[in-house]
């Protein structure tokens, strides 16, 4: 059987990393290769990794043909379209794969509104991911989060990306490594984690302090108005208060120098 290996459909998909492959090789070796591998054509479209290891070690596999594809970006879609499906790949590379798909889907809607120039381009469908939240549901995670995706995907030194891809730092974090001068992010990513935190924080820091302070919201002459009226009834209800308590204690007085009397008269009659 000849299978070809086609490097752009190979590097469609984000390699494993080194546990991840010795995970792959010790379970090939222990139970086979259970699922057979995908062809189109001759060309191997699912299972690079499977079909690496089982050559390498004389492990038998099966293969099956998918004849539906009509060109290599079919073929890219769809092998995407598996990874993202799976509960194993982490937001980072879910990112990556939505935003591939994007380009992948933008390029074939430019190719058919070219081709039906001639024609009415106007009533061609609006291609699928044209929006950011689009791709970000796609990609299961926030728009917030893919914009910082983005971000790395455009500066991060591959050192920082592989970080970020192994769960070393997050994404956040490595969003703001990646303003760094690449130099600076390699030397973050070969101190370890928590040089990479400790690089992330003094960024966070740097923007907080840079950023002008908040002026104070200026007060409504509404609220004001609406303020002074309602300190002017508390004011009214206090005095009428402290008026009824002076006419209660003058009271109180008579009553005590009533008594008074009336006991001075009884002790006389003693």
């Amino acid at each position: 059987m000849n299978i070809t290996i086609n490097d752009a459909l190979r590097s469609c998909i984000d390699p494993l990393t080194a546990d991840e492959y010795a995970a792959l090789e010790r379970s090939l070796l222990a139970e086979g290769c259970r699922d057979a591998l995908v062809l189109w054509g001759e060309t191997l479209i699912d299972g690079h990794n499977r079909y690496a290891i089982c050559r390498r070690h004389d492990i038998p596999f099966k293969t099956v043909h998918n004849t539906s594809f009509g060109s290599i970006d079919d073929v890219m879609l769809w092998m995407i379209d598996n990874h993202l499906a799976r509960r194993s790949v982490s937001d980072f590379q879910r990112g990556v794969l939505a935003l591939r798909k994007k380009d992948i889907v933008a390029a074939k809607s430019n190719g058919r509104l070219e081709a039906g120039a001639g024609d009415d381009a106007a009533d061609l469908p609006r291609p699928a991911l044209a929006t950011r939240e689009e791709v970000a549901r796609a990609a299961r995670v926030s728009s917030n989060t893919l914009g910082l995706i983005e971000k790395i995907q455009k500066a991060a030194a591959p050192e920082l990306v592989e970080a970020v891809r192994s769960g070393t730092i997050s994404i956040n974090a490595a969003a703001n490594v990646a303003t760094l001068p690449q130099a600076e992010q390699v030397v973050a990513v070969a101190g370890g984690k928590k040089q990479l935190q400790q690089a992330a924080k003094e960024i966070r820091e740097q923007r907080a302090a840079s950023r002008p302070p908040r002026e104070p919201k200026e007060a409504d002459p509404a609220d004001e108005g609406d303020a002074s009226a309602g300190a002017g009834g508390q004011v009214a209800q206090l005095r009428a208060e402290i008026a009824a308590l002076k006419a209660r204690n003058a009271s109180l007085q008579a009553e005590n120098e009533a008594l008074g009397q009336r006991i001075a008269v009884l002790i006389d009659a003693s």
